[in-house]
């Protein structure tokens, strides 16, 4: 069994597309999922699956599709990769200074180089990014609510799907995963 972090796109977010985590539960087991457990209203949902990355996550899709009647899309992750995410973060979470938060920005696939290319003036005295593969790492210096690295930016930029999640999200997922693991 491969265990996955579903990490879904825009709900629960000022009223639109509510799921309630114990419904989203219930779906994810009642479609064959093991040792399911979500994590805040954010949609962050660890299980156990046998099969292919993406065939799963077209599922759980479709599956959310089906339950809640909106479409929501679905980046999917191993808990490995979730660990690799973590560990390989460009900036040092321990020296943010007051003010300062750590986002990831987890992409759906890995954009086009020319899409890339299109990014390089957007890092100023308010954020700075790094991209590695399908994770952009986004310091921001004034907070999030000041950031131009919104989802719908970076999808815009880099023409892919993305979901971002602070950094306290991030590593507890991280921690989640190793219990999953270790239990």
């Amino acid at each position: 069994m491969n265990r996955y972090v579903a990490l879904l796109r825009g709900i629960n977010v000022s009223g639109q597309k509510p799921i309630k985590m114990a419904d989203l539960k219930r779906m994810f087991e009642e479609m064959g999922f093991a040792r399911v457990q979500t994590y805040i209203q954010s949609g962050n949902v660890l299980f156990e699956a046998e099969g292919e990355a993406e065939t799963i996550r077209r599922e759980i899709e479709r599956g959310i599709e089906e339950s809640f009647g909106f479409e929501v899309t679905v980046v999917l992750r191993t808990t490995a990769d979730m660990e690799r995410v973590v560990r390989s973060c460009p900036f040092p979470a321990d020296a943010l200074k007051e003010g300062e938060s750590l986002y990831v920005s987890l992409l759906a696939d890995t954009p086009s180089p020319q899409a890339i290319d299109k990014l390089p003036g957007y890092s100023d005295d308010i954020d700075e990014y790094r991209i590695a593969g399908r994770d952009v790492y986004i310091l921001c210096r004034k907070g999030f609510g000041q950031s131009k690295f919104s989802n719908s930016f970076l999808e815009r930029k880099l023409g892919v799907a993305a979901t971002n999640r602070n950094w306290q999200t991030m590593t507890k997922l991280v921690a989640l995963g190793r219990a999953m693991e270790n239990g």
